[in-house]
């Protein structure tokens, strides 16, 4: 496999930048629904947890919400909360699930027998580019110097991540290097069960660099943990002004995990409406705004038909990179 062609690596980043930013609060500022629960279908802490409470405390504390509630449901790599919320869509009309890439990665590979065509697609929200960091006293300060040391020996520079072969982290990681002009199917590719994990990996040297979520890597560099030495935004982020784009260093690929929302299947029309509604307005409180900034998200904001049209773009795309890497 050679190099992919730039039309096709950076046709996810396209489609979603086409999506437009943000969206007119039409809830004139009044509370649009009484709760909201939501399911995460994952632990605490992780990124599908950090964007339901981003969410809820910005629509609570806006006032478009009365109160939100929160239950994790861990398993089959999301593939649990997204059983139980079809079986019992009857009594999960109240329900709001988040999800990002991985429901289309692990429905693509069969993970789980159902994808995002079984629910009711609410609405996309927030978008997390990736990252590559390596750890605080790494000799590697960016992606040439890394790439220095990857092609003396590219077996002996494993790259880590937090998902299996063939998930999100490895995908990035094979991205980047194929834009950098190496052959992705020659990364060796170590898969950890968490982050937690990873990280100790990576600083006990057992890794030379961790493929990781852009917000996830922010955190670990404020408390000094890793360098940043590459990211899959377009432009520089506010919230890691000094982590340089994969462009500027000659790597022409960009990413984004998009995370939104999705209620049981035969959801009313008029309870979907009133989700929508709410997370419109949303977008326009400093409420949301200080909770964006804060995790380093970009708006990706996208609803119904748009919604659908994107993740079955995206499902094209990543598909396509899957079968050139043998996992399809």
């Amino acid at each position: 496999m050679k190099t992919l062609k730039m039309g096709r690596r950076a046709l996810l980043a396209t489609a979603v930048a086409s999506l437009g930013f943000g969206a007119p609060a039409f809830a004139d500022g009044h509370q649009v629904l009484d709760s909201i629960h939501f399911l995460i279908p994952g632990g605490a802490g992780g990124g599908w947890d950090g964007t339901a409470r981003g969410t809820g405390e910005a629509l609570t504390d806006a006032g478009l919400v009365g109160s939100a509630s929160y239950e994790n449901m861990s398993g089959g790599g999301g593939g649990t909360a997204i059983g139980f919320l079809i079986e019992n869509a009857d009594s999960n009309e109240g329900t709001l699930m988040v999800n990002s890439t991985p429901i289309v990665i692990r429905s693509l590979t069969g993970v789980f027998p159902h994808n995002f065509r079984d629910l009711t697609l609410v609405s996309g929200t927030i978008g997390d580019y990736a990252a590559i960091v390596v750890g605080k006293d790494s000799p590697i300060n960016s992606m040439d110097e890394f790439l220095a040391v990857y092609d003396a020996d590219p077996a002996g520079t494993p790259i880590g991540g937090g998902s299996v072969p063939g998930g999100m982290d490895h995908l990035v990681a094979a991205m980047v290097m194929e834009a950098a002009g190496r052959d992705a199917l020659s990364v060796n590719y170590i898969p950890y069960d968490a982050g937690g994990t990873a990280m100790a990996a990576l600083l006990s040297g057992e890794i030379a660099a961790l493929s990781t979520g852009f917000s996830e890597a922010v955190d670990l560099s404020n408390a000094g943990e890793v360098k940043i030495i590459g990211v899959t935004s377009d432009a520089r982020i506010d919230a890691a002004p000094d982590a340089m784009t994969m462009s500027e260093q000659g790597i022409e690929t960009t990413f984004v995990n998009w995370r939104g929302f999705f209620g049981a299947p035969g959801m009313s029309d008029e309870k979907l409406a009133q989700y929508q509604a709410a997370i419109d307005a949303m977008y326009d409180t400093p409420e949301w705004e200080a909770v964006r900034a804060r995790n380093g998200w970009v708006n990706i904001h996208n609803s119904g038909d748009d919604f659908r049209a994107f993740l079955e773009e995206q499902e094209t795309v990543i598909g396509d990179l899957m079968k050139k890497l043998g996992f399809l």
